[in-house]
Order: structure tokens, then C-alpha cells, then sequence
């Protein structure tokens, strides 16, 4: 369903289904009692001001009886956000696509603390923006590429891109080496079973058939660490972290695994040693050849190709 309501600062408006029955005589009544929490006057002048709308564009009233709409669409009331120390720096635009350099620190999506702070919503009002819509997802400690879709007409060409698996990611990570793995000479690939639970921080590897694979390989050492090549052929949250702990090679400055560090602040000098460095396909609207790499370096080797 797209919402009646147009994207304001950035941000989409939030859908509200409504029962169909109940103690409540009104919408409005339902939507006090599920929001207790939220100053009740507040609420009501929203609807006064026509800031709740049902799915054709109808605006809702004080008095309008419950069960007359299942959707309704209102905007939330945001929280002043402290602006991230980080920039995004965009590599390419045209009427269809725009490619970004997403910075360490900074969501792909709004989410929990951070909703104007997040690159969606930064660069829909940077770039007036509003039906720009992210086409992949970066972790929020992760940098480097991330495509969005600008044009709502031919989005649906390059999604399927992505379900079909027709795009060629690259990623960098900085980390320690293990010369038994041999993985300077020959590339290694991890499968294996990764579960994640929107109810627990990590992802989890776990007994069963495969549904995770990723090609690793050494690209360059100094001392004891390596700068890395990791090529992801799945998309699971958390792949690329999990598969290269679980070789014993823990991307330098990861919180979460091999081990779950206490939580911290955010500490800039110190960012997860994790790029997506290129993103590949062949372009579904006129069958060219594409390629979009990175101008980020990791700062553990920050020579490095």
C-alpha cells in the first residue's frame, strides 16, 4: 500500500492498523488506549489538524467510528537527534540510480536512535529526494557502497537484480592472519547455517544445510594482519563477521563477534575494519556493464589497495 501521505523531512509516514471491533467507540479512543504513553491532547490535535488519513487520502476526526478504516497513516513526532560526525560522499546519480560512499557509524535506514540520522533520510532532504528508497542494506558499522533506487518506475528492474542474485559484491576487512589457512594462495569457501533472531543481537551459526556462502582470500599482509578479500554470494545479517570468526580471523575492531564486547559509546578512531568496496551488474534498463568502487581505505591499512 503507498501512503497517502507525502514523505515529510525525510522521514515516511507510519502505518496504523486498526481492529475491526472492540471496547473502543472511535478510532480515536483505540489509538489513546494503545498509546497511553503519548500526551492524549497531542494526539487529539493531530486528527484536528488532519494529520491522520486513511488509505484514499480521508482524513480522520475525533468522532470517527472505529472499524470504518483498517490503515491509517500519520506522521510520528520525532526526537531532536544529535547530527553523527560522518559524512556521505555520493559517487554517482542519474535518473534512475544513486551510488554513495555510506561512512562507518551511520545506519542505511531509520531505525531505533537514529531516523534523521541515517543515510536514507539524510539524503532524501539533502538531495530532495523524497521516493528514494535504498536498494541493499550496509550494517550501520559497516562502509562503503550502497545503491539506492530514485526512480519509483524502474525500481522493481533493479530489485530483481538482487533476488535473483545478479549483483557482484566485494568487501575489504582488515584482520588478523592465520598462515595455515593458506589463504594467500588459494581462496577458501565458508558455507555454512546462519540464524538471527530479532530478539537477540547476534547471529548465530548453527547445525543444518548451508544458506550462507562466502569466498575469502589474503590479498596483502603486514605483520601479523592481512587485508582481505571477501566476496559474499549470500546476503545473510552478519555473514561476512560471523564466517570470518568463525575461521579465526575476527575483523579488527568488531564488537560482536568473536566476542560480544560490553556496550560502549561510539569511539570514531575506531571503526569496524569492514568496506564494501564494489558493487557490480549488468544494468537492466539498457544492458550495459556497471561497476561502482569505493574511494574509502580501511585505517588498518590504509596503503592498501
Amino acid at each position: 500500500m503507498r501512503s497517502p501521505l507525502p514523505v515529510r523531512n525525510g522521514v515516511n509516514a507510519t502505518r496504523l492498523r486498526l481492529p475491526e471491533e472492540g471496547p473502543w467507540e472511535t478510532a480515536l479512543e483505540y489509538i489513546l488506549d494503545r498509546f497511553d504513553h503519548v500526551d492524549p491532547e497531542g494526539i487529539g490535535e493531530r486528527f484536528d489538524r488532519g494529520e491522520v488519513v486513511a488509505l484514499g487520502g480521508e482524513a480522520l476526526t475525533r468522532s470517527t467510528p472505529l472499524g470504518v478504516h483498517t490503515f491509517v497513516w500519520y506522521y510520528r513526532e520525532l526526537p531532536v537527534e544529535e547530527r553523527l560526525p560522518v559524512e556521505l560522499t555520493v559517487l554517482h546519480r542519474d535518473e534512475h540510480l544513486l551510488v554513495v560512499d555510506k561512512p562507518h557509524f551511520l545506519p542505511t535506514t531509520p531505525g531505533g536512535r537514529y531516523v534523521a540520522e541515517s543515510a536514507l533520510v539524510r539524503l532524501r532532504v539533502q538531495l530532495d529526494l523524497p521516493d528514494l528508497i535504498p536498494m541493499h542494506r550496509l550494517d550501520r558499522m559497516t562502509a562503503g557502497i550502497l545503491m539506492f533506487s530514485v526512480d519509483p518506475d524502474t525500481r522493481g528492474a533493479y530489485q530483481l537484480l538482487f533476488e535473483n542474485r545478479r549483483i557482484t559484491k566485494e568487501y575489504r576487512a582488515v584482520a588478523p592472519v592465520r598462515p595455515e589457512l593458506h589463504l594467500d594462495t588459494e581462496p577458501l569457501e565458508v558455507r555454512s547455517r546462519i540464524v538471527k533472531s530479532r530478539t537477540y543481537l547476534l547471529a548465530q551459526e548453527v547445525e543444518g544445510p548451508p544458506n550462507t556462502h562466502t569466498t575469502v582470500s589474503l590479498l596483502e599482509q603486514r605483520g601479523e594482519h592481512g587485508l582481505y578479500r571477501l566476496q559474499p554470494h549470500t546476503g545473510k545479517t552478519h555473514q561476512l563477521r560471523l564466517h570470518m570468526a568463525s575461521l579465526g580471523l575476527g575483523i579488527m575492531n568488531d564488537p560482536f563477534y568473536p566476542v560480544l564486547l560490553a556496550q560502549a559509546p561510539d569511539d570514531y578512531a575506531v571503526p569496524l575494519q569492514l568496506l564494501a568496496h564494489s558493487i557490480a551488474f549488468t544494468d537492466p534498463l539498457d544492458g550495459s556493464a556497471r561497476r561502482f568502487e569505493s574511494g574509502l581505505t580501511l585505517t588498518g591499512f590504509p596503503a592498501a589497495g
